[in-house]
């Protein structure tokens, strides 16, 4: 429950007080090519129950029909402005619509898509018990995912030999850590690591 509360305060107050950047930013986007501003994707929730994630749409329209799920470095769906939005994780703000919905928290492992979540081992399904969040370990250690991923040709392969064990990992370790003062340390973490990286 405080874990709960600790969300929507959060997401209340950062959606009031980004909604000016968020304004320009959806306007960046929509002049670009005239798509719509928000990408909306499946993923899957805690017990399992699938949502729609809210994002700044970063690739051309209909992006998740012409290439894999997984993003390189160089994915050419990637547009103009959305290259600058995902290097400043700009486009993960209108997730706070999703912990204020209640569908997600601020802390929490990463959410995933129903492909990925059918390869889980028993084990890694207790990830199903919490609500999917913005940022957690694997966010901070991956942040430069794409970069990883740079000149893959099967991406979604690469991703799954390369990255998801360890995600998995530190996602389950948060699992039996978490405590408010964990999600504090994360949240910290990750905004200190975005300004440090800039």
């Amino acid at each position: 429950m405080c874990k709960r509360l600790f969300d929507i305060l959060l997401s209340t107050v950062g959606l009031a007080l980004l909604s000016p950047i968020l304004f320009i930013i959806a306007i960046l986007i929509r002049r670009e090519d005239g798509g719509s501003v928000f990408y909306r994707g499946e993923r899957v929730g805690r017990t399992g129950k699938p949502f729609q994630i809210y994002k700044f749409r970063t690739m051309v329209v209909n992006a998740d029909r012409l290439g894999p799920s997984s993003t390189t470095e160089e994915d050419p769906r990637i547009t103009g402005v959305g290259r600058s939005l995902r290097k400043y994780k700009l486009d993960e703000l209108p997730q706070l619509l999703n912990v204020f919905l209640g569908q997600m928290s601020i802390v929490g492992p990463r959410p995933q898509v129903p492909w990925a979540v059918q390869l889980y081992s028993a084990e890694e399904s207790r990830l199903l018990n919490v609500r999917p969040g913005i940022t957690d370990y694997a966010s901070i250690q991956f942040r430069h995912e794409a970069a990883i991923l740079k000149g893959s040709s099967n991406p979604d392969q690469d991703y799954l030999e390369k990255i998801a064990p360890e995600k998995l990992r530190l996602a389950l370790q948060y699992v039996d850590s978490m405590s408010l003062w964990t999600d504090l340390r994360i949240i910290f973490r990750t905004l200190a690591i975005l300004f440090r990286d800039e």
